[in-house]
């Protein structure tokens, strides 16, 4: 930044979700030194999107980006192409991962996944873009306001529909360390994405829900039918109705699951828990 964009004045909110390593205590160092450098350290572990959307309720500027990863599988280097974009009226320059550097079977995954959320959602959600993206701080303040208990922030910022651009770049491979998004944690960030996108889902198990109670009707029809002019034994077709409800039962349990993932999220918006509380900080004004 202080190469290419000199004129630009900037700083860094590292948020540390109550690390177990020195990850705290070396941002908190840097602190000293940069000014520019702000420190949360989180009491306990909330999450990654919980953590970053605490964080966009404290930072300043005309500007934001809300994960740069330490990682830096999305470069730096592609910052200054989206303050220029930004330039030009843009209120959201997405970064977009034209190639992922990554096992081919989560990369595909993800592209059908991302796809697929996009057809469902009531908005244009960008693919192949992340949390790494350049938004105004209005679109950031609308963001806040929302107050969520489970955000989604990549389709917050989407369904603000402010007027957007997009920068390509190649999603390095990681070099270092060890990645802690499990298929579990990303497993649960679909469903999320899922869940706070799009009804769709509930429409799909509603319709489903319906026409497999039809069917059961019409079956439980026609077996009657059959067992009054049919001369062969009474127990035959037995099995077909035990295999038929084992059938029936795992599709209600599946859906009913789905539903319950709407219910939870109701639940988390209605009944939040206890703020998490910063045990150090650094360079930030007190709230």
């Amino acid at each position: 930044m202080q190469k290419t964009c000199p004129e630009v004045e900037y700083e860094h909110l590292i948020i540390d979700n109550a690390s177990t390593d020195r990850t705290a205590s070396i941002a908190l160092e840097q602190s000293l030194l940069d000014q520019r450098i702000k420190v949360i350290v989180n009491s306990r572990n909330i999450g990654a999107s919980r953590s970053m959307y605490r964080a966009l309720s404290r930072v300043s500027g005309q500007w934001t980006i809300p994960m740069l990863p330490a990682d830096l599988q999305d470069p730096a280097e592609v910052i200054p192409l989206m303050l220029e974009k930004a330039m030009e009226g843009h209120e959201i320059v997405y970064g977009v991962r034209t190639n992922r550097q990554e096992n081919i079977f989560i990369r595909s995954l993800r592209k059908i996944y991302y796809r697929l959320l996009n057809k469902a959602s009531t908005f244009n959600l960008q693919n192949d873009a992340g949390e790494f993206v350049l938004i105004s701080s209005r679109v950031r303040e609308s963001i806040v306001q929302v107050r969520d208990q489970n955000p989604y922030i990549r389709g917050m910022i989407a369904q603000t529909n402010a007027q957007s651009a997009a920068i390509p770049y190649i999603w390095n491979q990681r070099k270092y360390g060890r990645s802690k998004s499990s298929p579990l944690v990303l497993a649960d960030v679909a469903i999320s994405g899922m869940v706070s996108s799009t009804y769709i889902p509930a429409r799909i198990a509603l319709i489903f829900g319906f026409l497999f109670s039809a069917l059961g009707v019409v079956a439980a029809f026609i077996y009657f039918l059959v067992s009054i002019f049919s001369l062969g034994s009474p127990t035959s077709g037995i099995p077909t109705i035990i295999i038929s409800i084992f059938f029936l039962g795992g599709i209600q349990l599946f859906f009913l699951g789905l539903i319950g993932e709407y219910v939870l999220s109701i639940h988390r918006q209605v009944k939040p828990e206890a703020a998490v509380t910063s045990t150090t900080e650094a360079n930030l004004e007190s709230t």
